[in-house]
């Protein structure tokens, strides 16, 4: 019980305010993964002792970036095990998240975490990005999934088009790390970068980013 407070405190000590049933779903995360990467891998196995800094807390930048109102819609582009998809809805429970990702034993893995945590906002697809028809978000998001010229052309046909009246800007968020010049400069966007060692200042954050493209 001491090992999964001091994971917690990792993430209390950037975020306050947390509900109760949000302290229990983070507190939950730690045995979940546990249970479920022994079945099926969906996360290195080096990785689970620090599961809370190198995915949940690299996750809730996005929150400590963007302050998203109830009702947005957001898509995890390659979700993976549920990163950054479910702890952005533990964060954000009056938000939508539709997570998707190919391959399916790992949205099985995301389905069965989201029902033992009682997500109501969570929606799962196993299917291509490119494969998604008739549905339009507000974010896109995505984790090191692709390089930002592919996650562009995949994620900008899934935006809604910015509106004067909506209290939003469309675009997608990627979390990257390393020398990003030349993707950036290949990409032909025009990216927001926040350093996230900016934003939470442990040593595993340096050379990591979060980068915005907006709608436009």
């Amino acid at each position: 019980m001491e090992k999964a407070q001091e994971k917690l405190e990792l993430i209390t000590k950037y975020f306050g305010d947390f509900s109760p049933a949000q302290l229990q779903q983070f507190g939950a995360l730690d045995a979940l993964y546990n249970e479920w990467n022994s079945k099926i891998n969906v996360i290195s196995r080096k990785d689970m002792d620090s599961l809370y800094e190198k995915h949940v807390l690299h996750s809730l930048s996005i929150a400590a970036a963007f302050e998203w109102a109830p009702g947005l819609e957001v898509v995890d582009l390659g979700t993976g095990g549920g990163f950054p998809g479910i702890p952005l809805a533990i964060y954000y429970p009056e938000v939508r998240f539709h997570l998707v990702d190919s391959i399916g034993k790992k949205i099985k893995v995301v389905e069965a975490v989201s029902e033992a945590l009682g997500l109501k906002n969570v929606t799962t697809q196993h299917s291509r990005i490119e494969d998604i028809k008739n549905r339009k978000f507000d974010y896109v998001i995505s984790r090191a999934v692709a390089p930002l010229q592919s996650l562009w052309q995949w994620g900008k046909p899934l935006l809604k088009k910015p509106s004067a009246t909506a209290h939003r800007n469309p675009g997608l968020i990627c979390l990257k790390g390393g020398d990003l010049a030349a993707e950036i400069a290949e990409s032909g966007c025009k990216p927001t970068v926040l350093e996230m060692f900016e934003i939470f200042p442990e040593e595993y954050f340096k050379e990591k980013y979060l980068l915005f493209v907006p709608y436009n």
